[in-house]
């Protein structure tokens, strides 16, 4: 199944209608294994990591496992809906709204992250190599910038359905999607149906991103200054990019 993308174009954010579904629909991940995860990986290139900011941050779920290991910790996401979510679960941590294509925050960090594949959202290799970009700007020297991919492209199924289900006692949530492409475009239709003792809610949604080959995403990285190496399971089985700032 596509895993969640919380962060798109400012003229298409992502979540406008289901934000509020977003942590229900993906209640079924391991959040705290996936921060455990990450924090090991941490751990192995820079023990002394005091401070983390995430991009693409969504409702602040990774975010609320990581500050229990960081000093400081910091979110950043274009979608205003998942950051009042975000906030309302972190009091006290700075959530910014920008663009991770071109963001500029007033600090830096140890490391900087943008998990759950929502750098397909960058939408071309130019915006790629922006967003590695402003990423690596964050970090100083000995640094490290996480990106965790989206699907490549030999590894696109075509004609790809799914479905999830949310059986709450006083809420019940189907998700449906479909996924298309056109080129190395990925478009995944989302239609939502939720039903509660007030009534029925329908609900659609496309999200739309783009499919990255492992040199881009390399070259991406080299460009920003970063020594890059590739784990190929990641935190979901879909690999991660992991930089070093020299």
């Amino acid at each position: 199944m596509p895993a969640p993308f919380p962060f798109g174009a400012k003229e298409k954010a992502m979540f406008r209608k289901s934000a509020h579904l977003y942590d229900a629909v993906y209640e079924f991940m391991d959040y705290p294994g996936q921060a455990e995860k990450l924090r090991g990986m941490i751990d192995e290139r820079n023990p002394g990591a005091r401070s983390l900011l995430d991009i693409a941050c969504g409702t602040g779920l990774h975010l609320g496992l990581l500050r229990e290991h960081f000093e400081r910790v910091e979110g950043l996401d274009l979608d205003p809906g998942m950051l009042e979510i975000a906030r309302g679960r972190l009091p006290g941590v700075a959530l910014h709204e920008g663009n991770m294509t071109d963001f500029l925050l007033d600090s830096t960090f140890d490391v900087v992250t943008c998990l759950f594949s929502s750098i397909g959202y960058a939408g071309s290799v130019v915006n790629l190599e922006k967003t590695v970009g402003c990423m690596a700007s964050h970090v100083g020297p000995g640094g490290l910038v996480f990106v965790a991919p989206w699907l490549f492209p030999e590894n696109w199924i075509d004609g790809y359905v799914g479905m999830d289900i949310v059986d709450e006692p006083d809420r019940k949530i189907a998700r449906l999607n479909r996924s298309v492409r056109d080129g190395r475009q990925t478009t995944l239709q989302f239609h939502y149906v939720v039903v509660t003792p007030a009534g029925f809610e329908h609900l659609e949604e496309e999200h739309v991103g783009y499919m990255f080959t492992k040199d881009e995403y390399e070259a991406a990285f080299e460009a920003a200054g970063l020594d890059v190496e590739f784990d190929p399971e990641g935190l979901i089985g879909r690999g991660m990019f992991i930089g070093t700032k020299r």
